[in-house]
C-alpha cells in the first residue's frame, strides 16, 4: 500500500478539520487586541467574548463570564472572517453541455467537503465563501453558500434557510463565455438575453400555475422569481452588465453582478438601481478581449458612486489565501482603506444575505474571525488564526495546517479523518 510521508501526526491534526465537533461550551476572552468590529469605529486594546460559537460582547469594557478561558493577545489584530462572495473551492462543477440553461443542477452535488482548497481558503481568512459552477452557460445552475467550519459532508459546512434547506444563489452569465456555435446554444449576445427571456416567462406560467406534476428546473426558478434564490450574474462588458440589470428589472428577481471589470463605466447606473458588485481586481488582466476594460480603480469608482462592493477570489483566479493583497491594490488605486475591508468581509455578507449572522463582530453574531499580527493590508502580516463558530481552525503555529498557508510538500492534499490511517501510515484499503 502506498505510503504517505510522515502523515500519521498530520492526519490526527487534521481529523479535527474534517469531523464536526461540538459547539465551543467554555467562553473565551480574547483581551488586548485591535478589534476591527465592521460594525463602528475601530477598538484599541479591545476584548471579544466568545462563547457556545456566538460572540457575547466586543469592547473596551465587558463583562467576563465566570469561568471563561482568558487570552492575551495584545499586539494582535482581530476582524470578522472573510466572506469570499464568488469562489470554485471544493472541486465543485455544475451544468454540461447538454443544454444552455440548467437550473436544476446543484453545486452542492459535486463538492468535496475534504478538498484541500477548503482548508488553504480557511488559511488565507475565508470562513465563508458562495462556491458557485462556471459561467460556460446562461444559467448553469445552483450556487452553494459554504461555511469553512469542520466537516465530512456537504451538509456538515451547508448554510441552512429556515426551512432546513441548503442556502445557495443561482448562477447566470453574458458575454462570450456561453456563446458557442452548438446547437441550442446562443449564437450572439442578442440571442442570450432572448434565451434566458423566454425560459423567465414559461418559468412564470409553471410558478402561477396548479404545479401538478413536479418540474425541478421551474422549482429553482421559482425560488428565483420569488426572492428566495438570489442570481449571482457573470457579466464583464458595461454593455453586458446593463442586459443583466434590463432582464432584472423585467423579471423583479435579486441580483448580485459578479465580476463587472466594467461596471465602473456605468456605476451611477448601478448605484441608482441599487445592484450589488461583487467585483475582481486583476493586476495582470488578460484571457479574453472582455477583459481588457479591467481597471484596479474600479474599487474606488464604484464606492464613491454609492455601490454595494464587496472583493471576490473566483478561486483560483485570485487565490484564496491573497484576498488582503486584492483589498490593499484596491486601496492603492483609490479605494478607502475602510471600504476595502468591509468589501472582504460585511458588504459581502450583506449582498448573500447572510449580514445577521456574519461579516461583522456583534454581539449575537457568529464567532467567525480572523487574529492578524499587523495590519491586514501590510504585506508582512499573517494571518495566525482563524476562528469559525467558536473553532480554531487554522493555527499558523501548527506546521502540519501551516502548509495550507505557506505551500509546501502536502498542501494540495485533501484532509482525512485519522482513523483511515494504519500505525504504520498506510491508507486502508489502498492499492499498490
Amino acid at each position: 500500500m502506498p505510503k504517505i510521508r510522515n502523515l500519521l501526526a498530520s492526519a490526527c491534526a487534521l481529523a479535527a478539520v474534517a469531523t464536526p465537533l461540538a459547539a465551543q461550551e467554555t467562553p473565551i476572552v480574547f483581551e488586548g487586541a485591535t478589534i476591527m468590529t465592521m460594525a463602528g469605529e475601530t477598538i484599541e486594546n479591545g476584548a471579544l467574548v466568545i462563547e457556545d460559537g456566538k460572540i457575547v460582547a466586543v469592547g473596551t469594557s465587558v463583562d467576563i463570564p465566570s469561568g471563561a478561558e482568558r487570552r492575551d493577545v495584545s499586539g494582535m489584530v482581530i476582524m470578522p472572517g472573510i466572506v469570499d462572495t464568488h469562489s470554485h473551492i471544493g472541486g465543485v462543477s455544475g451544468a454540461d453541455s447538454s443544454s444552455p440553461i440548467q437550473p436544476e443542477v446543484r453545486a452542492m452535488d459535486s463538492i468535496n467537503p475534504r478538498d484541500a482548497r477548503i482548508a488553504k481558503a480557511r488559511a488565507g481568512g475565508v470562513t465563508t465563501a458562495n462556491v458557485m459552477p462556471g459561467s460556460g452557460y446562461l444559467m448553469s445552475g445552483q450556487t452553494f453558500y459554504m461555511k469553512l467550519r469542520d466537516g465530512e459532508t456537504i451538509e456538515d459546512i451547508a448554510y441552512l434557510w429556515d426551512d432546513g434547506t441548503v442556502m445557495g444563489g443561482m448562477k447566470m452569465a453574458n458575454g462570450t463565455n456561453p456563446i458557442r456555435s452548438t446547437s441550442g446554444f446562443p449564437g450572439t449576445r442578442a440571442k442570450s438575453a432572448a434565451l434566458v427571456r423566454t425560459r423567465f416567462v414559461a418559468a412564470q406560467a409553471y410558478c402561477e400555475g396548479k404545479k401538478e406534476k413536479r418540474d425541478l428546473a421551474n422549482e429553482a426558478l421559482c425560488e428565483v422569481l420569488d426572492g428566495k434564490r438570489i442570481v449571482h450574474f457573470h457579466t464583464h462588458r458595461a454593455d453586458d452588465v446593463m442586459t443583466a440589470m434590463r432582464l432584472r428589472d423585467e423579471f423583479g428577481f435579486r441580483m448580485v453582478i459578479q465580476h463587472g471589470l466594467e461596471a465602473y463605466k456605468v456605476a451611477d447606473r448601478i448605484a441608482a438601481a441599487n445592484t450589488p458588485v461583487s467585483a475582481i481586481l486583476v493586476d495582470s488582466p488578460g484571457g479574453k478581449l472582455e477583459a481588457m476594460g479591467a481597471s484596479l480603480a474600479a474599487g474606488g469608482i464604484l464606492e464613491r458612486a454609492g455601490v454595494l462592493t464587496a472583493l471576490h477570489s473566483d478561486d483560483g483566479i485570485i487565490d484564496s489565501r491573497l484576498m488582503f493583497r486584492q483589498a490593499g491594490l484596491a486601496v492603492r488605486a483609490g479605494m478607502t482603506r475602510e471600504g476595502a475591508l468591509r468589501a472582504l468581509t460585511v458588504n459581502g455578507a450583506r449582498m448573500l444575505g447572510l449580514d445577521d449572522r456574519v461579516g461583522s463582530l456583534e454581539p449575537g453574531k457568529d464567532a467567525d474571525f480572523l487574529v492578524l499580527d499587523g495590519d491586514p493590508l501590510s504585506v508582512y502580516t499573517d494571518i495566525r488564526e482563524t476562528w469559525v463558530e467558536g473553532e480554531k481552525l487554522f493555527d499558523l503555529s501548527d506546521p502540519e495546517q501551516a502548509i495550507y498557508a505557506t505551500g509546501g510538500y502536502g498542501a494540495g492534499e485533501d484532509t482525512m479523518p485519522g482513523e483511515v490511517l494504519d500505525h504504520g501510515g498506510d491508507v486502508l484499503g489502498g492499492g499498490q
